[in-house]
């Protein structure tokens, strides 16, 4: 009985937390900032957003090697509409992307930026960014599906939970 009443408190918290989660609409911004993940068409969707003029400057995180075919496109991109910078995020968290924009937002004059990541991770990537960036955020999910089982949710859920807890755990810029 309490695995199940476990379960489905995950997975109802999870789907008003996480499935539910705000959106905000798309505003001219300083940068666009691609978090690392599944390539899922986020680094797409951040340089979409790029071309239609949202910002002149796209930040993909790259923790992924010299290697990946997918960053290897993006990274190599040169246009005069916009710039795309990749960075590799030290630690090769959240947080740590939440970091290197705060730093590139000082060398920059960067007031407010985008944030891409999946849909499910914006509210964590909300709180990370809230604690480590002191500009504006829009956060931006991937425009995408997910065709998830119900064990493949409940991890998804778990797991951000457990993300959320240590970001509180870690608080602000200053404890790396």
């Amino acid at each position: 009985m309490l695995p199940v009443l476990l379960v489905s408190l995950i997975g109802f918290g999870g789907y008003l937390t996480f499935t539910r989660a705000a959106i905000d609409p798309v505003t001219s911004a300083d940068a666009i900032i691609v978090l690392g993940g599944e390539h899922d068409g986020r680094e797409a969707y951040g340089v979409s957003l790029a071309e239609q003029g949202v910002a002149d400057t796209v930040v993909l995180s790259d923790p992924y090697g010299a290697k990946d075919p997918v960053m290897k496109k993006y990274c190599d991109k040169k246009t005069s509409k916009y710039t795309v910078l990749c960075v590799d995020p030290v630690p090769s968290t959240t947080r740590g992307e939440a970091i290197f924009t705060q730093q590139l937002a000082q060398e920059r004059g960067w007031k407010h930026v985008i944030v891409v990541s999946w849909r499910y991770h914006l509210p964590r990537a909300r709180f990370i960014f809230g604690q480590c960036f002191d500009g504006e955020v829009t956060m931006r999910p991937v425009p995408r599906t997910y065709d998830f089982s119900l064990v493949q949710w409940e991890y998804t859920y778990l797991y951000q939970i457990a993300g959320f807890v240590k970001a509180g755990v870690q608080g602000g810029r200053g404890n790396v």
